[in-house]
């Protein structure tokens, strides 16, 4: 990996999505959606916030590709996008909780 150039666009773009992990509230929303996909009344359950609060916080992480949905009935149903989260998420825990 050290001999790839990186264009500044593509710098920008890491920076950007590294800015919407630097959320400790993101964060406990992807840590809650690792371990099973859930609905906003849930999520806000979990966490002690409110629906508005967290629907908030789950529009910036669809807006950025870090979940998906899927309507159900009247619901929407979020997830992890794909494995890429749940291993920057597993990464990054296992760099902060080393000794």
């Amino acid at each position: 990996m050290k001999d790839l150039k990186f264009t500044d666009e593509t710098i920008e773009d890491l920076a950007s999505l590294l800015k919407i992990f630097g959320d400790a509230t993101r964060i406990r929303i992807l840590l809650c959606l690792s371990k099973r996909d859930s609905y906003v009344g849930e999520l806000a359950e979990q966490l002690g916030m409110t629906q508005s609060a967290v629907s908030h916080q789950l529009s910036v992480l669809k807006q950025s590709k870090l979940v998906k949905t899927q309507r159900q009935g009247k619901n929407i149903l979020y997830a992890i996008a794909d494995d890429h989260v749940s291993s920057i998420i597993e990464t990054g825990l296992e760099h902060v909780m080393e000794d």
